[in-house]
């Protein structure tokens, strides 16, 4: 499984993932940086078969209307601590393994609740 953490998601968190056993890059590391638009970072994504995870609500909107990025992690969270983000990220690793051969989903992850959804 590999993700790609936009912009506002902390190293921790792809640096976590990392050590949970799985791929990650920031998007610091790819393209034009912290200055990659959207649209390229869902190319690349897309093009890597890459979860993007994000704050960025740019991205929820591209993937109902566009159909990019493909595999999107919606972090709805506010400034929630990176300790506790990533006991998140680490609540779902099992469900993510299975969502992850989905060729299109849509996770969101809110203070009460985490919504998954699969389109064909």
């Amino acid at each position: 499984m590999k993700f790609l953490c936009d912009v506002h998601i902390s190293y921790k968190l792809s640096n976590h993932l990392i050590s949970l056993g799985f791929s990650s890059v920031h998007v610091n590391e790819i393209l034009d940086r912290s200055n990659t638009k959207d649209s390229h970072i869902c190319k690349y994504a897309d093009d890597n078969d890459l979860i993007v995870i994000t704050k960025d609500s740019d991205f929820r909107d591209f993937f109902f209307i566009n159909g990019t990025p493909k595999k999107l992690i919606k972090v709805n969270l506010g400034n929630i601590s990176n300790k506790d983000l990533i006991q998140i990220f680490t609540d779902m690793k099992p469900k993510l393994r299975k969502l992850y051969a989905k060729p299109n989903f849509l996770v969101e992850i809110d203070r009460d609740s985490i919504t998954w959804i699969e389109l064909e």
